[in-house]
């Protein structure tokens, strides 16, 4: 895997100086994961999301033109893939009948406090680019700029 000269995010890990695609994997994945969980309401989709992104980062690796953005590029890309995974589940779901989830049972009541499940509930009653800010915001910590720059909108 190549190597950069620098990120400008401390937490990337480095090796001989040089930040890795396999440090950012390191460093990021995990919280990559739980962005993509929060857009797409689902572990395995979120998963895979993560995963394509940084397949294509390491393909594209040497054409990236700004290696100090790449955990830049990564957010953005993994909100654009979320939102790819949406709509071919919109799409998916309009040849098949919607398929209605279980009842919550006792172990789901116990993995979520009471205010967790009902901010997740308010969180999917949202449009999706509502979603992306809130949980870019107060999910991923982002600056309104740093939001703007993801999501490709002007800041405001």
């Amino acid at each position: 895997m190549g190597t950069v000269s620098t990120v400008r995010d401390d937490r990337d890990v480095r090796q001989g100086g040089m930040v890795t695609i396999a440090g950012l994997y390191a460093a990021h994945r995990v919280r990559l994961v739980r962005l993509a969980v929060l857009l797409v309401d689902d572990q395995e989709t979120a998963e895979d999301v993560v995963q394509d992104v940084f397949a294509r980062l390491h393909r594209h690796w040497v054409r990236l033109r700004d290696h100090d953005r790449a955990l830049a590029y990564l957010q953005r890309a993994v909100v654009n893939s979320c939102r790819s995974a949406l709509r071919r589940r919109r799409s998916a779901r309009q040849y098949v009948a919607p398929h209605e989830p279980a009842s919550s049972g006792p172990e789901t009541s116990v993995l979520l406090a009471e205010e967790h499940r009902e901010v997740l509930v308010a969180l999917d009653r949202l449009p999706g680019r509502q979603r992306e800010v809130l949980v870019l915001r107060y999910w991923s910590d982002l600056t309104e700029s740093e939001i703007a720059e993801v999501m490709r909108v002007s800041p405001g």
